[in-house]
């Protein structure tokens, strides 16, 4: 048995993984991992080392890791496929959302909003009908550690929409600092974390979640608050279940708000993704290292 690695906040949980199994380091010597996506085309899993600005790629096949477009000057943060299997990233250092083309092309997708620069887009998720939602807060133009030192342009830190024909709306102005975001199944909420305790002593360390009408949100109540840390980055699985980032690890909540367990794991939780040909394998950020555990549940077919 393995279960050091897991608490069982509620029975639901067992369901969920599989006790016996660990949680492994595949990789370290990073400075602060982030933006893990799995590409099922690849079998890899790609992920960033923001402060070096470096794009990687895990081979799940042969556990090499590899260059995936590195030294850019973009220094990438959060990132997903869009229905169509292209990269879609949010990039600190360009303070853009970028989208990598099957034949390998880089398209700007949007860098401003009236006219003004955003602060530096952190995580983002793709609708069915082709739109992308990203956060922006200022982590990236704060100081160079993570992008470029620079002053905010826009009057806050706020959530967009980019449209599929490329109009740019913003849908959220209320919070201190946006950070991961994800769509429940059927895409009528949207969940947003605003990390603003990273900055802010009593600053918000919670999980939102909003009604999806059209092209507006509406609502915004906080669906859980963070133990231990701050949630970061996070991703919906088959059934509905968040399965989040903390500072102790992954906490993973059910639909209906109720923790139903941990896992624990032996650095900070940046990021987290669904991996492997049955999408069981729950790849992690953190800190300086990417881990993974074997799980007993799925994430949802992309």
């Amino acid at each position: 048995m393995n279960d050091s690695s897991y608490e069982i906040c509620d029975a639901r949980f067992k369901r969920s993984v599989q006790l016996a199994e660990p949680v492994e380091k595949i990789w370290t010597g990073g400075r602060w991992t982030e933006g893990p996506v799995y590409s099922a085309l690849w079998r890899s899993v790609i992920f960033s080392d923001i402060p070096n600005d470096r794009r990687l790629r895990y081979d799940e096949l042969t556990g090499a890791v590899g260059d995936h477009r590195s030294g850019l000057g973009a220094y990438t943060n959060g990132s997903t496929l869009d229905r169509e299997g292209r990269l879609v990233m949010c990039n600190h250092g360009t303070r853009s959302v970028t989208r990598i083309e099957l034949d390998g092309r880089l398209t700007l997708l949007a860098d401003r909003y009236e006219g003004k620069r955003f602060n530096s887009p952190n995580d983002v998720v793709v609708k069915s009908d082709g739109s992308i939602w990203f956060t922006d807060p200022t982590y990236g133009i704060e100081t160079d550690y993570e992008g470029f030192a620079a002053e905010p342009e826009q009057d806050g830190q706020h959530v967009y929409r980019i449209s599929a024909t490329g109009e740019v709306t913003r849908v959220a102005t209320d919070f201190v600092c946006p950070n991961g975001l994800a769509f429940s199944l059927d895409e009528t909420i949207l969940y947003i974390v605003d990390s603003g305790g990273t900055r802010y002593p009593d600053g918000p360390r919670h999980i939102r979640a909003f009604r999806v009408e059209g092209d507006t949100l509406k609502g915004g109540e906080v669906f859980a608050t963070c133990e231990v840390g701050v949630f970061d980055g996070f991703r919906v699985d088959a059934q509905g279940r968040i399965w989040t980032s903390t500072g102790e690890g992954v906490h993973v909540y059910h639909p209906d708000g109720t923790l139903l367990g941990k896992i624990f794991v032996p650095e900070e939780v940046s990021n987290l993704t669904f991996g492997g040909p049955k999408r069981n394998r729950l790849y992690i950020t953190a800190s300086s290292s990417l881990y993974t555990v074997l799980l007993a549940s799925s994430g949802p077919v992309q």
